[in-house]
Order: C-alpha cells, then sequence, then structure tokens
C-alpha cells in the first residue's frame, strides 16, 4: 500500500508552498528542516503533504499525550486506507521504583496499565512488521527500552487452513508468547480449549480468533464476535506476536539468567569488599527471587531492569526502542519542537540519577543502569530525515537547520493572530467574569492559563460557585478523563477550562475565542516570549479571538510577544488583501474518543458545594461533610461512575487541607 492522502478539502497556495520548499530541501541531501508554522495555518495538512510526497514510513513525537491524541485522529482521517498508529506510555498512574538514603525509605514501583493503550502499543509494532505504511503519533515514551525487536517479531505464532500443527505445540507456543489459559470468559491475551476448538483473543485486536483442528490439521480459521459469538469472516492464515515487547525464547532466557547470575557474583563480592553485608545481602535476595520468577513462569516484576541481559547488550549499548522496530529509512517529525526536543534531550539524566541511588544501597544490579532511555545524542543517530515544527522554534531547531526555516504564516479562512491586551491586576476577577459572560451569550469558550495547580483549581471552584460551566485541566488528570474533558468543552458541558502547561501546545479547539493569562509579568518559563506565544495561539482559531494579559509591568518577554504577534499580523493582512480573503472562524467536527465503540463520557460540571460554604463551620461539621463525601466516594466507585469519584476525591482532598489549617 502506498500513503494516499483524502480530505474534504484542497491545499491552499500556502500550504502547497511550504510542503514544496520542505521536500525541496529534503531532495537536496538536507536532513534536519524547520516548519514555522502559527497555529490554525494548518501545519498538520501540511505535513500529510509531506508524507505523501515522500511515502516514508513515519514517526510523529508529540510533547504530551493530549496532543499526540488530537494528531492520531487527524492522521487517522487524512489516511484513512493507511495503518495510522498511536504510541504512548501505557500508564495511568506510574510511581518509579526509588530510594530515598536520608530516611532509609524504599518506594516500590507502582503502576497502573491503561489496556487500551497497551493494545495501541502493540499494534503498533505489528504494523510495523507487516506494511510500509504506516505512521506513528508517539509522545516520548518512544525512547524508552522496548523489548528486541529480533525477540518479539522471531516469537511469533503462524496458523494456515490445511496447515499441519499438533494442537499441543500451538498451546505450548502460545504460552511462550505468555498468553493465559483461561476456563470461561476471555480477556486480551488469553485463550481456552474447547475439544478440538482453541479460542484466543489477540492483544491488538477486536475478534477473537477460532482455530478449529481435524486430527493434527487445521481445519478452519474464523473471527468470532467476542459477545455474541457469531463467525465475521473466515481466514486463510492468521499471525500471531507476542502479548508483550517483553519476550525471548527458552534457550535465550537460560542464557541471560546465567548472565544476570556472573554479575550478581561480582556485585556481591564487591559488596563484601567494601564491608557493606547488608547491601550484599539485599541485593542476593532480591536478584534470587527474580531469577527463581524467570525460571519458572518466564517474566518477573522489574524485568527491564535485566534487559541487557535478556537482549545481549554489552555494558553501556543502548537498548531497543521503537525506532529500532523501523525496518529501514524513516520520516520522522517533530511536532512542538520548541517543547519536545528538550523534553527528549532530559529523559536519560534524571533516569540514571533514580538508579544510581538503587544500585549503590544494593536494590539493583548495576546493569538497570541500561534499562534506560536514549541519550539524545544516541536518538539523533537512530533519524534520517527531520521536520521540525513550531509556531516558535528553539535554538536547537534553527541551528540544526542549514538555511531560514519554512514559514507557514497564513490560515486557510484568513484569520489573524489574536489581539493581544495587557490590563491591569486590580479588579480583574470582576473584569474575568464579564469577559466570560460575554463569550457565554456568543456561545464560545474561554480557556485560562494560571501558575499553579492550586490556583487553576481554586479559579475553578469560584467560577462554579457563579453559576458557571467550569473545569481546571493539569497533570494530575490521567490522559483519556484529558481528552474527555477537552471534547466536552468543545460540545459545551463546559464554558471554561482553566489549566497550567496544558494548555499551551496544539489545542484544537475552533470554540475558543479568549485566552486569559493571570500573572503575565511574573517572568519564567511558563511566562516566557514562546509560552505567551503558544497560549495566545489557542485563540487563533475563531474570528472574534482575543488574549488578555493580566499585568502591572511590561516585560521583555511581554513586548517580544506583543512585537512577533504584530509583525505576524501585518503578513496575514497583507495576504488577505492581496487573495481577496474575507477571515471565518474554523469550523471543525467535534470528533469521536479514540476507542472505537465507546460512547463520550460526560462529566459533571458542577461540585457538590464550594469551600467557600464552609470556610466559617466548625472542624465538627468538616469532619462530617468528609466522612459523607468518602462514602459518597466508594460508593460511586462501586457503580463505576468513576469520573464522580474523582471529582469527590479532589473534593475531600481541599476539605482535608482546610481541616488542616483550621
Amino acid at each position: 500500500m502506498k500513503f494516499r492522502l483524502c480530505a474534504p478539502f484542497h491545499a491552499t497556495s500556502a500550504q502547497k508552498e511550504a510542503a514544496k520548499a520542505i521536500l525541496h530541501k529534503f531532495r537536496s541531501g538536507e536532513k534536519d528542516v524547520v516548519l514555522l508554522g502559527v497555529t490554525g495555518s494548518g501545519k498538520t495538512y501540511t505535513m500529510a503533504l509531506v508524507i505523501e510526497a515522500l511515502q516514508l514510513p513515519t514517526l510523529v513525537i508529540a510533547p504530551n499525550k493530549t496532543l499526540a491524541a488530537q494528531l492520531y485522529q487527524e492522521f487517522r482521517e487524512f489516511f484513512p486506507e493507511n495503518a495510522v498508529e498511536y504510541f504512548v506510555s501505557y500508564y495511568d498512574y506510574y510511581q518509579p521504583e526509588a530510594y530515598k538514603p536520608q530516611t532509609d525509605t524504599y518506594i516500590e514501583k507502582d503502576f497502573v496499565i491503561n489496556e487500551d493503550i497497551d493494545r495501541l502499543r502493540l499494534s503498533t509494532t505489528r504494523s510495523l512488521f507487516e506494511r510500509d505504511d504506516v505512521i506513528i503519533v508517539a509522545s516520548v515514551s518512544c525512547i524508552y527500552g522496548l523489548g528486541s525487536p529480533d525477540f518479539f517479531y522471531g516469537m511469533h505464532l503462524y496458523l494456515e487452513v490445511n496447515m499441519s500443527l499438533p494442537l499441543e505445540k500451538a498451546l505450548q507456543k502460545l504460552i511462550e508468547l505468555q498468553y493465559e489459559r483461561k476456563s470461561r470468559m476471555l480477556e486480551r491475551g488469553t485463550f481456552r480449549l474447547i475439544g478440538d476448538r482453541l479460542e484466543i483473543y489477540p492483544t491488538t485486536e477486536e475478534q477473537i480468533i477460532r482455530v478449529v483442528w481435524d486430527e493434527e490439521r487445521i481445519d478452519s480459521i474464523n473471527e468470532v464476535d467476542p459477545l455474541t459469538g457469531a463467525v465475521t469472516r473466515h481466514l486463510k492464515r492468521k499471525l500471531l506476536f507476542p502479548r508483550t515487547h517483553y519476550v525471548m525464547p527458552k534457550h535465550d532466557l537460560l542464557k541471560a539468567v546465567g548472565s544476570i547470575e556472573e554479575e550478581l557474583e561480582q556485585q556481591i563480592a564487591f559488596f563484601t569488599k567494601q564491608g557493606k553485608t547488608l547491601e550484599a545481602k539485599r541485593i542476593e535476595q532480591r536478584t534470587r527471587y527474580d531469577i527463581e520468577m524467570l525460571l519458572t513462569v518466564g517474566h518477573c516484576r522489574g524485568i527491564e531492569n535485566y534487559s541487557r541481559h535478556l537482549d545481549g547488550r554489552k555494558p553501556g549499548e543502548p537498548p531497543a526502542t521503537l525506532l529500532d522496530y523501523f525496518r529501514g529509512e524513516f520520516l520522522t517529525l517533530i511536532d512542538e519542537s520548541h517543547m519536545t526536543v528538550p523534553q527528549i534531550r532530559g529523559m536519560y539524566r534524571g533516569d540514571r540519577a533514580r538508579k544510581l541511588t538503587l544500585i549503590e544501597y544494593g536494590f539493583r544490579l548495576p546493569s538497570a543502569l541500561d534499562n534506560r532511555p536514549l541519550t539524545f545524542e544516541e536518538f539523533e543517530s537512530k533519524l534520517h530525515k527531520v521536520l521540525y515544527i513550531s509556531a516558535t522554534p528553539g535554538p536547537y531547531e534553527l541551528e540544526k537547520c542549514r538555511h531560514e526555516p519554512v514559514e507557514l504564516l497564513v490560515r486557510p479562512t484568513g484569520l489573524l493572530d489574536p489581539i493581544m491586551e495587557v490590563r491591569p491586576t486590580q479588579g480583574q476577577i470582576d473584569d474575568v467574569l464579564h469577559e466570560i459572560q460575554t463569550r457565554i451569550e456568543r456561545k464560545e469558550r474561554v480557556l485560562i492559563s494560571t501558575l499553579t495547580k492550586r490556583m487553576a483549581e481554586d479559579v475553578c471552584e469560584f467560577l462554579v460557585s457563579r453559576g458557571i460551566k467550569a473545569h481546571y485541566l493539569h497533570s494530575e488528570i490521567d490522559t483519556l478523563e484529558r481528552v474527555t474533558i477537552l471534547r466536552n468543552l468543545r460540545l459545551g458541558v463546559f464554558d471554561v477550562i482553566v489549566g497550567v502547561n496544558l494548555l499551551r501546545e496544539g489545542l484544537d479547539l475552533p470554540e475558543v475565542s479568549l485566552v486569559i493569562i493571570f500573572d503575565a509579568d511574573k517572568e519564567g518559563y511558563l511566562r516566557s516570549t514562546t509560552a505567551l506565544i503558544q497560549m495566545a495561539g489557542r485563540a487563533a482559531r475563531n474570528i472574534h479571538g482575543k488574549v488578555i494579559l493580566y499585568a502591572d509591568t511590561i516585560t521583555r518577554a511581554m513586548r517580544e510577544a506583543l512585537s512577533e504577534t504584530h509583525r505576524r499580523r501585518k503578513i496575514q493582512i497583507d495576504y488577505n488583501k492581496k487573495h481577496g480573503i474575507t477571515p471565518h472562524s474554523i469550523e471543525k467536527a467535534v470528533r469521536e474518543d479514540i476507542y472505537p465503540g465507546e460512547s463520550p463520557v460526560v462529566l459533571e460540571a458542577t461540585m457538590p458545594y464550594t469551600i467557600d460554604e464552609l470556610a466559617s463551620a466548625s472542624t465538627e461539621d468538616i469532619e462530617k461533610k468528609i466522612e459523607e463525601l468518602e462514602q459518597q466516594m466508594w460508593d460511586s466507585a462501586e457503580k463505576l461512575e468513576f469520573e464522580k469519584a474523582i471529582q469527590l476525591r479532589e473534593q475531600i482532598k481541599k476539605l482535608k487541607n482546610l481541616l488542616l489549617e483550621l
């Protein structure tokens, strides 16, 4: 299959010129190209034009899961005939293993895996094996160790009608692939045997695979609906990949265990020589237990810490990552590069510092250091053609680019960059309420940026107490809930979203006509020139777009943001006059959730009460209220009303803080 771009509209002259310039640079031998594109100019569509022209497997890296989900949905629409995959961290909650020597506190690794995202990750690597027309939208998790592609692709189960294969051998192979045997209800990654009929629920698919044997020959292979049991499709052949990326053949596992034991003996001798008896005993007990689990079930908790031994790598060698699953040259698109590049650069050092402490005190072998993200230099060495996309490219991208960046400053709709206005902080709350009410009357939406999570929650609570449908958005809210909150903003469930840093890059919200920035003159990362321009871009998809910066002084960052906005508006006005374009707001349908078949979750836009109502209450009344809300929270969780339970949990936290203050 070849990439074939499908869209209900045609590229504008500006998009065609930008794509043509990018392709010319790549075909002239340039490896790194920068696209400076303003919000709403059609950067994603321009990226799609480049993908279709180059016909290379493509990796798109986004700075966060929210933007990755948005890009994934857009590329699925642009390339419906091709494989568009989603690869982000599959943890809804993650507490890394750590040790604090000051308090002698060991923190065990704790996590909650999102099964849907895990399925999409496995679907990604399967697609890379089966076809070339693959677009993968990923977060920076793509630079973390993933397990050897040789083992993952080599350990598969191939089934074909009329194929001679003993049933017992197929069952044994499924166990090696870490599928679990079930007797009743099937889940993804499990199988069951009913007479001569084997039913397998692959980790990457929505349908069950039913294989029927006639003695030692496969008689039929069918796809079956997991709910009704009805046959939906007859298959001639089927290829099944492992349940997890961390798998290996038995003989290689035995070799890896021997290597682990050898390193263990060296580390015990090292601790003993230094007189660290406790550390020597600790590392021996922990590692012996892991070895026993590996030999018994082929897996252990924290198996990734032994990845160097499992992969057969030398000390210091980089681990296999998603980038190693590509089988040849591929195109890399780094979206919002001013954010994504620094993230990739900083991953290695933070991971190493934590593990050095674990190794020093006997919780992990030194080889745990080789279970790591790629260094930035290793990441660079694996890339071929790279397109950096941002409205505010960073110094790294601009230095890598041999010539001036390709600019895409005009929008298909003719929209101008929003007007930026500076207002004093005195009386800002009343002013904000007035501005919000104006937008609500026009059925438009508002984004508010604060500097802290606490302030975001407090502002949100204040707005709700005034009858405004508001919700906050920050890093403690999990991936799928973030996507749902933003979707509900577009649907009108909320009129206002209050957030910290998540309101900056790439959020496609045409209904938003106003961005409010509190503490705009507090100089720092969140109020830099880049941050201010990016936040202003959230209002650039609406004809009434406006940005209000509440500040008492004009900082250098504010001055530069105002100046750049003025420059872009002038170019856009001149372009519109030349081409006779009348600006109009972007109209875009609200997409379904990432996971097809799921009904959209609508979160409550109101709180059960406000903190202000209880501020003057006695401690006994507050304690009673906490007990009531805790009971409601557990009741909601039992009814699977998790969104309501989350809201109640947040209210309980605030009440407990209020109780401490009293």
